[in-house]
């Protein structure tokens, strides 16, 4: 079982893995505090969530990263392995030039990557937002 944390001043992921890939990964909004506390119970108990996890700092940095256009494109890309971005513009019957600075911000944020080829990928064939009213309004 392997365990990547990544922290960042935009955002926190982390994710404990089996074989290096998951299915499924949740968005979520988590205090640093939250975050850490998470880490110690994954690391002291050894158990994989089964999931990955992408946590945003505020409510507001995960609506401006995820916003509905952007939240459009990781729909299309979700299990469909490396795709070009005029692929994924064509998908969602956009402009490449906007898609393109979508796909770049989504990749500053760290929910999508280029793959092997060079194209973008979005790792997951499903996703979910896990958001409480507490974490809106803190």
């Amino acid at each position: 079982m392997s365990s990547t944390v990544s922290v960042s001043s935009k955002r926190i992921s982390v994710g404990t893995y089996e074989n290096g890939e998951f299915d499924t990964v949740v968005f979520t909004v988590k205090s640093d505090a939250d975050f850490w506390s998470d880490i110690s119970e994954d690391w002291t108990t050894g158990k994989s969530r089964g999931y990955a996890e992408h946590s945003f700092i505020s409510t507001d940095l995960m609506w401006r990263v995820l916003s509905g256009k952007r939240w459009e494109i990781l729909t299309v890309m979700a299990g469909a392995g490396e795709l070009s971005i005029r692929e994924v513009a064509r998908k969602v019957a956009r402009d490449v030039k906007a898609v393109h600075g979508d796909v770049t911000a989504l990749m500053k944020a760290g929910v999508i990557r280029r793959g092997e080829s060079g194209k973008v990928v979005f790792p997951y064939h499903h996703f979910h937002l896990s958001l409480s009213n507490q974490q809106a309004a803190a």
